[in-house]
């Protein structure tokens, strides 16, 4: 499938999904097995009210979405995928009043599992919020075999 339709598709399945709606996600960079994600900061999504803090459901979320659409970018992708393990290490807190920003590429694809490595960030990219190592579904392609 030509890539610029993979990117496409992969796009609008994310831009479908409720909760990537409820937690305004949009995309920042979406190609060949790499995507980008943001979510704005909203007191919504605060987990500790003392402090302001993005509760780490939302970070995780955030980055498995991400992950989903870097393997349904994909050259060798999905048509459709579903998480089956996702490790994520928390390193810091997100800045309150941050946009945090997820980057997910998906560095291996076998015939059926695909392979990613992501990173959440706040306004200070250098420093991350926290990492994640996933496993993925492949679901093939129309076409594919």
């Amino acid at each position: 499938m030509d890539p610029d339709i993979k990117t496409r598709l992969a796009r609008q399945f994310i831009e479908s999904i409720p909760h990537a709606r409820a937690l305004g996600m949009s995309f920042v960079e979406i190609g060949e097995g790499v995507a980008e994600l943001t979510m704005p900061y909203d007191t919504r999504f605060v987990g500790d009210p003392h402090t302001g803090v993005i509760h780490g459901g939302a970070i995780s979320t955030l980055m498995d979405t991400c992950g989903g659409a870097a393997v349904m970018a994909h050259p060798a992708g999905a048509g459709g995928t579903a998480t089956l393990d996702l490790r994520i290490d928390y390193m810091r807190a997100a800045t309150p009043g941050q946009n945090v920003t997820a980057r997910a590429t998906c560095y291996h694809v076998t015939r059926s599992v695909a392979f990613v490595r992501a990173v959440a960030m706040d306004d200070d990219r250098e420093n991350p919020v926290a990492s994640a190592t996933g496993a993925f579904t492949i679901e093939p392609s129309r076409g594919r075999t």
